[in-house]
Parts: C-alpha cells; structure tokens; sequence
C-alpha cells in the first residue's frame, strides 16, 4: 500500500505525545499505528475515502459533514467513545453489519488503547 500523504501528520504528532502514555494507551505509539493502519483511508483534517477525524470523541457516528456515509452507520444511533471505537476497532462490522469499513485494523488490545488515546488528544477541536 501506498503512503498516505497525511503519514508525516501522525509521525510529527507521535514527536508531540511522546512520553504521554495513560493507563488508556499510550497515544505516541497510536500515532505511529493511525499512519500506518488507518492513514490510507483517513485523515484528522480532511475526508478521504474515509472520514475526517477531527471532533471524533462524542460526535455522533455517520454525522461527520461532507462525507457520504452507509445508511447502517448513521442509522446506528452511536456516539463515538472510547468504548465504542474500542469495539469498533476490534470489529467494525461486528458493531455495525452492511457500514463500509469491514475491515479489522487492530485485533490486539493494546493496539486498540493506543490508537483511542491518540485521537482522543488528536482529534479535539478545541485544540486547533
């Protein structure tokens, strides 16, 4: 797969957040599995194939403006937390059956820790 061209946001924010590890995940090392995981499809800043993730924690799932969302996700009444991405990231079409996202990007987890800690810090919009 091809790099995304919002690798280098992921990589310059996990230099932000290195050492900023929580009991939930340690968001320097979720940085580095955002680029190389989710990077291809998504961005903070902009849609892609995916949505953009910026104001992610407590936005309503398939809310996300500009972005043409499976009528299962925004059906699906979720709001997006730690727990639901948690088990969203474990498997999203476990969670939501006929959303476009099938696949499972972070079986492990720790992986899944470290991927929420990061965009709970990355994605606040009151940060920008």
């Amino acid at each position: 797969m091809a790099p995304s061209k919002y690798a280098g946001v992921a990589l310059a924010c996990a230099g932000v957040f290195a050492g900023v590890a929580h009991a939930g995940g340690d968001a320097a090392r979720g940085g580095l599995l955002y680029s190389a995981r989710c990077g291809g499809c998504h961005s903070i800043e902009e849609n892609g194939a995916g949505p953009r993730h910026l104001g992610l924690i407590g936005r309503r799932a398939g809310s996300q403006p500009e972005y043409d969302y499976s009528s299962a996700l925004q059906a699906s009444r979720i709001v997006w937390t730690r727990k639901t991405l948690n088990e969203w990231l474990a498997n999203p079409n476990e969670l939501v059956p006929a959303n476009k996202m099938v696949v499972q990007l972070a079986n492990d987890a720790r992986d899944r820790a470290d991927l929420i800690e990061y965009l709970s810090v990355a994605t606040r919009e009151s940060d920008r």
